[in-house]
C-alpha cells in the first residue's frame, strides 16, 4: 500500500511544499493542507495517478470526520481522534483491508504535516496498521482458461481485438490499467515482448507467448486500422468501436462476458487472468523471483501468496528432493 517513494519523507522536502503559517496549529485550513499534500505526492513522490486519487478520496472522508467533530485546530488531532475515525469505518462494515488503506492515507498525511511543522508531535508513531488476513488469489483451472480464450469467434465484429486482449492478459499477467495504457510502440512482435508502466510509473518488460503474438498481429493487420480510420495520432494499442482507447471498464466487461460464454460460474475479471498467469508459471517450475519481476511487484512477499496455491507442486518437490523420500 505504501510505496518506497511515498514513505521517504524528509523535513526539507515536505517543507518545500507546505510552508505552514503560525496560526495553523490553532486553526487549520484542512482543504488547503490537503491540496498541499497532494501537490507533494505529485511533485516529490512520483506516485501513480490512481494511487494519488485513492489517497485523496480517503483523506476527504477523514476531513469530513474532523469537520463533524468540530476539530479546527491541528494540535487537536491525536491518536485517539484517528482511532475514533477507524471505529466509524468499522461501524460502516468496511473490510479490514479497506480500513487499513484508509489508515495508511491518514498516517501519510499526518506525517507530512508533522515534518512541515503544522503538527508539533508525530501522531503516526502511536498508530499501528491492523494486521489483515491475506486471501488466496482467485484462479481458474487451465481447461477453463482454454475455454475462455476460445470464446471470441471468427465473424464477430471485434473478434480479432477481443482475442488479442484475452491472449495478452493471460500471456503477460498485466494489470487492467497497464493493458489499457499500452501504445502500439510498447509491443515488439518480432522479439516477443511488451513494455508496460506499472504502479509508481515503474517500467518493466514482459515476454509474450506465440499465441498472444499471433493474436495481436492479426488484430493490427485486420481491425485496428478500420476502427481508428477517422482519428489521427491515436497511439493506443487497443481501441473501442469508436476508435478511442479502451478503458478499464470496457476490458472488465469483455473478460466477464468471455467467462460467462465459457460457462465459468465464478466471477472472473482481468485480475483473475493475472492470478492464473502467476499460479500457472509457478506450477510449471518458474522461480518466484522471476514471477515477481514479471508481475511488477516491488516486494517479493506480495508474490509469495501464490506459493500457497500450488500445494501439489510443493508435495512433488518435497518427495523428489528430501533424502528420506
Amino acid at each position: 500500500m505504501m510505496t518506497g517513494a511515498a514513505t521517504a519523507y524528509t523535513k526539507s522536502s515536505a517543507a518545500l511544499t507546505a510552508s505552514p503559517t503560525a496560526s495553523e496549529s490553532t486553526h487549520a485550513d484542512w482543504p488547503r493542507l490537503l491540496q498541499r499534500f497532494i501537490e507533494y505526492l505529485v511533485s516529490e513522490c512520483g506516485l501513480a495517478v490512481n494511487t494519488i486519487e485513492a489517497y485523496q478520496r480517503d483523506l476527504r472522508e477523514f476531513l469530513e470526520e474532523l469537520h463533524a467533530r468540530d476539530i479546527c485546530a491541528a494540535d487537536r488531532v491525536d491518536a485517539l481522534v484517528v482511532r475514533g475515525y477507524l471505529v466509524r469505518l468499522s461501524e460502516r462494515r468496511l473490510a479490514l483491508s479497506s480500513i487499513a488503506r484508509h489508515l495508511v492515507s491518514v498516517k501519510m498525511f499526518l506525517r507530512f504535516l508533522y515534518y512541515a511543522g503544522v503538527l508539533s508531535t508525530d501522531v503516526t508513531a502511536m498508530l499501528e496498521t491492523p494486521k489483515k488476513w491475506r486471501k488466496l488469489p482467485a484462479t481458474i483451472g487451465k481447461p477453463q482458461i482454454e475455454a475462455l480464450l476460445a470464446t471470441p469467434q471468427p465473424g464477430e465484429p471485434f473478434y480479432a481485438r477481443d482475442r488479442a486482449i484475452l491472449e495478452l492478459l493471460y500471456a503477460s499477467g498485466l494489470r487492467v490499467s497497464e493493458l489499457a495504457g499500452l501504445k502500439i510502440s510498447d509491443v515488439n512482435l518480432a522479439v516477443g515482448y511488451v513494455r508496460c508502466r506499472g504502479k509508481g510509473g515503474r517500467e518493466r518488460i514482459v515476454p509474450m507467448g506465440r499465441h498472444a503474438i499471433d493474436a495481436i498481429q492479426e488484430y493490427l493487420r485486420t481491425l485496428r486500422g478500420v476502427l481508428t480510420e477517422s482519428l489521427h495520432n491515436n497511439e493506443a494499442l487497443f481501441v473501442s468501436r469508436t476508435g478511442r482507447p479502451m478503458d478499464r471498464t470496457n476490458i472488465w466487461r469483455l473478460v466477464s462476458k468471455a467467462a460467462a460464454a465459457a460457462g465459468i460460474r465464478s466471477p472472473v475479471g482481468p485480475h483473475t487472468l493475472r492470478h492464473c498467469f502467476a499460479t500457472h508459471l509457478l506450477e510449471g517450475g518458474a522461480d518466484l523471483r522471476i514471477v515477481q519481476e514479471l508481475l511488477g511487484h516491488a516486494d517479493v512477499s506480495t508474490t509469495q501468496i501464490y506459493t500457497h496455491v500450488d500445494s501439489s507442486r510443493l508435495k512433488f518437490v518435497h518427495q523428489r528432493c528430501h533424502p528420506r523420500q
